[in-house]
């Protein structure tokens, strides 16, 4: 039996993708060693292996088949905009993608002016002016503390993940436009979905199990 290989996210959700996996009878001890420097974990009884990587990479290594599964951020799939299936919402992380920037440039936004926009987010940003709102911007990539971009005039506006707005607000900024809802997804290699089909199946079928499970006690 080849393995199946599944990608997480390195950090806060890769712990919270294991401990959901746990509940469906997926664990890997290795990965509880909290010194470790392996960069593969296995579990040879369930015949699957997991690496962690960056948020970013995670699609990648799906779309050319290093991984079967991975576990992936909504902003990070539709950022990268990979080839590859989008199979469960897990609900975590849940936050949104917005058009921030002083109330001054509500108007603007209104009036389809031609303004600048920062972000780290370039194709998203670029996908909601272009094809949805029909505006041309000027989008400009940071990497950085993007509330800066308008407090010092290099742009009017920003596209960036929104959680609670307490950073926006703290910087007299507020959200002027909603683009998406983000949350923690299951992506799946086109080629591995029918080759290892019962296996992926049954992993997504008990996932969807227990979070509707989950939903029912809320």
């Amino acid at each position: 039996m080849r393995y199946l290989t599944i990608a997480l996210t390195k950090g806060r959700l890769a712990f919270k993708t294991m401990e959901l996996l746990e509940q469906i009878g997926i664990s890997c001890e290795e990965m509880k060693d909290k010194n470790t420097r392996k960069l593969i974990f296995t579990n040879e009884e369930l015949g699957i292996r997991f690496f962690l990587a960056k948020a970013n990479d995670v699609p990648t290594y799906v779309e050319y088949g290093a991984a079967d599964i991975g576990i992936s951020g909504k902003d990070v799939i539709l950022e990268e905009g990979r080839k590859l299936y989008e199979v469960i919402d897990l609900g975590t992380g849940r936050c949104k993608m917005c058009v921030c920037g002083p109330e001054s440039a509500r108007e603007r936004l209104k009036h389809h002016e031609l303004i600048r926009v920062a972000t780290k987010y370039p194709n998203i940003a670029k996908d909601y002016f272009y094809n949805k709102k029909h505006q041309t911007v000027e989008i400009i990539k940071l990497n950085g503390s993007i509330e800066l971009a308008p407090l010092v005039g290099l742009s009017e506006v920003i596209v960036d993940i929104v959680e609670t707005g307490s950073t926006l607000r703290e910087n007299g900024l507020t959200v002027l436009e909603e683009i998406c809802d983000l949350s923690a997804r299951v992506i799946v290699n086109q080629v591995s979905m029918k080759r290892e089909n019962e296996r992926i199946n049954k992993m997504i079928r008990d996932l969807k199990q227990l979070l509707a499970r989950q939903a029912d006690t809320v």
